[in-house]
């Protein structure tokens, strides 16, 4: 049985950019992310956010990632997210691009430079 939209959780989609000397692959940033999240966020409002990171949704060259998040809790996944600061022993930055609650509009700035 399906729930009625009003029932439904609602979600946001935000992307985010690693920046740093070298490109990492989809288990390192996916290991480093729920370790910093599960640190921030504590079990409970882990199962409140329900980050999720989009394997689909992984730009290898330009190292840029989705995470579908509550949308009641996006500002605590920025925050948890920024507060990487190394992924393998590599010092990196992350940065939010954009938060869109469609997908599709987000997926668009996988590719986008700058």
């Amino acid at each position: 049985m399906k729930l009625l939209p009003a029932l439904r959780q609602k979600k946001r989609y935000v992307v985010f950019e690693i920046l740093a000397e070298k490109k990492f692959s989809f288990l390192d940033i996916k290991d480093s992310l729920e370790l910093s999240m599960k640190e921030f966020f504590g079990q409970l409002g882990l199962s409140k956010a329900v980050p999720i990171l989009l394997k689909e949704k992984f730009s290898q060259e330009k190292q840029r990632f989705i995470i579908k998040v509550n949308n009641k809790h996006v500002d605590e996944l920025i925050s948890a997210v920024i507060l990487v600061k190394k992924i393998k022993n590599t010092p990196v930055i992350i940065k939010s691009v954009i938060t869109s609650g469609i997908l599709k509009k987000a997926a668009v700035f996988l590719d986008k430079s700058g």
